[in-house]
């Protein structure tokens, strides 16, 4: 056997390892295990508050809704922004930052990341982290991956850029076309505790079209929960949750 058939083989052998290795963060998906051993990715802060973000915005049809609600609240949260619709709306990021709300970033598309390699990633991450800075004057140093779903790539990505992944602890499934306030609320709600983070989502465009609606019905009611049981409301930063210097 020549030795470039022998490199080949050893190449092919070697796929299946390599590929593991990449999909292996892809475990943190797990809420449950994420919650329990992975509380910095998870998002856990101190017990007396819970950290509120949005994802998949901005969107000048529903963001500036939430923020409404919110300002009448004095509520602020962290929102996730794709970089695509904040280049597509970039008075509405401005609004955003301007209310003394926190942007992260999640990724210039809303595209799986265990499809993609360590450049394509760290392009995405680099590409929405950069038209939010040129956007609000401030680089962001948190992020939050697609479908929640890391890989190798993406951390070493996000390692790179100084970037910290955060996902969450609890959701409302909001994204779905049989959502209703009612599904929303009682899903935050059943693993809503001290020190955990909220997942909504402030935009439709990777959802159910109009599932924003519900999720807007279902926040005064997640916050009135909040309010109940003790709970500060709040921004990742305001979340005793250990950011970089």
């Amino acid at each position: 056997m020549t030795t470039s058939r022998l490199l080949r083989t050893a190449a092919l052998a070697a796929l299946p390892t390599l590929a593991a290795a990449h999909a292996a963060p892809a475990i943190s998906t797990f809420g449950p295990l994420r919650n329990r051993a992975m509380p910095r990715l998870a998002g856990r802060g101190r017990r007396d508050h819970v950290a509120l973000t949005f994802d998949d915005g901005p969107d000048p049809l529903s963001t500036p809704r939430f923020l409404g609600l919110l300002a009448a609240r004095r509520i602020r949260a962290t929102f996730f922004l794709l970089g695509r619709e904040a280049q597509r709306s970039p008075d509405l990021v401005r609004d955003i930052a301007a209310a003394g709300h926190e942007i992260g970033i999640h990724g210039w598309l809303h595209r799986p990341l265990l499809l993609r390699g360590l450049r394509a990633t760290y392009d995405d991450f680099a590409r929405a982290r950069d038209i939010v800075a040129d956007i609000t004057g401030h680089q962001p140093i948190l992020f939050r991956p697609p479908y929640g779903v890391m890989s190798t790539a993406a951390h070493i990505a996000a390692r790179r850029l100084s970037l910290t992944p955060v996902l969450w602890t609890c959701w409302g499934e909001d994204w779905t076309a049989r959502a209703t306030p009612e599904s929303i609320h009682q899903r935050v709600t059943a693993d809503l505790d001290g020190g955990g983070t909220i997942l909504l989502h402030d935009s439709d465009c990777t959802s159910a079209p109009g599932a924003w609606r519900p999720a807007l019905g279902a926040l005064p009611r997640i916050l009135d929960a909040c309010e109940q049981r003790g709970f500060q409301v709040g921004r990742l930063r305001d979340h005793g949750w250990p950011l970089p210097s």
